[in-house]
């Protein structure tokens, strides 16, 4: 065993390496995610990096949707150190923590040069917990942040330029227990798992205040995770207290067709947000989450690994994933006489009685 360069810093939380972590559980993992897009709908790019040290892999994946047209690249390889920023054509430069990154990709069919800076404070949100059965399937933590992009993307010989004026975006670091890698055999907790998953992450922006909401629900409409938070110029954080949600869903599908959301300050004084989608991404087509065929985070590719694909996402071999997977709205928003965007995203898996969803394969009428 070698010390990680990372051991150079003041930075230890348990008397280990860096180079191990705390827990030995295989699903720990450390994570970027960002997305970008001009607030049109036109566009919308989504990135992520993450490293997976009782698994020994780092991974990265860039996606960018337009219409139905969509370009995925990823990159995988062997970690042989924490202290790693880079894998294949994909790396991130950290030039002010919180505040200033620069996200850099280079491929043929997808190339981009991206420097994010912070509109608002990051938030640090409450602890993510979801059980699966008798142990947590999910056990971590997060911040978030709303902010604009300058730079260049490129993608499949279409360039744009990326003004920080129209260019917005948010952005997250996780870190904790999530499935990764190949899965976890089920054995007993096959019989215990729920049959339905409700969720809402909600990073929204307008020009003198950020919204942050997350929701996370059981079949029943059993709200396991709650988090609302208003966030001032002035780095000022108000709670919003328990946010209800009406969400219309286009007929046949689970498809959002728009969403009003209720909130309560601390005072009882009334706020109301609505949102208008102008386009959407699966992440579990081409960005490795949940059940994408092709790559999931964690897995183990071999060395010096990518792949790049192109995808028709009208296509009816998604249908599927898009009914149960994970969906991100580019979104417009409203708030009261103040006119901002950002993006609503949102899984219905299984049974959702509170939305009509009575039964797995139910849809909005």
């Amino acid at each position: 065993m070698y010390p990680d360069p990372l051991d150079e810093y003041p930075i230890h939380q348990v008397p280990l390496s860096m180079a191990r972590t705390e827990t030995s559980d295989r699903n720990f993992y450390d994570r970027y995610y960002f997305n970008a897009h001009d607030q049109t709908g036109r566009v919308y790019f989504v990135s992520g990096f993450g490293v997976y040290p009782n698994l020994g892999v780092v991974d990265a994946f860039a996606t960018v949707t337009r219409g139905t047209d969509q370009r995925a690249v990823r990159f995988s390889d062997a970690l042989d150190t924490r202290y790693r920023d880079q894998v294949g054509g994909y790396r991130i430069e950290v030039i002010e923590p919180l505040e200033t990154l620069r996200l850099v990709g280079e491929h043929p069919d997808l190339s981009f040069d991206l420097t994010w800076r912070g509109s608002f404070r990051a938030v640090l949100e409450d602890r993510h917990l979801l059980m699966g059965g008798l142990r947590p399937n999910l056990d971590a933590s997060r911040f978030a942040q709303l902010g604009s992009w300058e730079g260049t993307l490129s993608v499949d010989g279409e360039d744009f330029a990326v003004d920080p004026a129209v260019w917005m975006g948010s952005r997250d670091r996780s870190w904790g227990i999530r499935p990764s890698g190949e899965p976890d055999p089920l054995e007993r907790t096959a019989e215990l798992r729920p049959d339905g998953f409700w969720w809402v992450y909600c990073p929204l922006r307008f020009d003198d205040f950020a919204i942050v909401l997350i929701a996370q629900e059981d079949g029943d409409g059993f709200r396991s995770l709650n988090y609302a938070v208003r966030v001032d110029r002035d780095g000022a954080v108000e709670q919003l207290g328990w946010p209800r949600f009406e969400i219309s869903y286009k007929p046949g599908t689970r498809e959002m067709a728009s969403v009003r959301i209720h909130l309560t300050d601390r005072r009882g004084e009334q706020t109301v947000i609505d949102l208008e989608p102008k386009t959407f991404l699966t992440l579990q087509i081409g960005a490795g989450y949940g059940s994408d065929p092709e790559w999931s985070h964690g897995r183990w590719m071999g060395r010096d690994w990518s792949l790049s694909s192109r995808y028709d996402t009208a296509a009816p071999e998604f249908a599927q994933r898009k009914t149960n997977g994970v969906v991100e709205y580019v979104v417009h928003a409203r708030c009261g006489d103040a006119v901002g965007s950002g993006m609503f995203e949102h899984r219905v898996a299984g049974r959702h009685s509170p939305s009509g969803f009575d039964s797995p394969t139910a849809m909005a009428r």
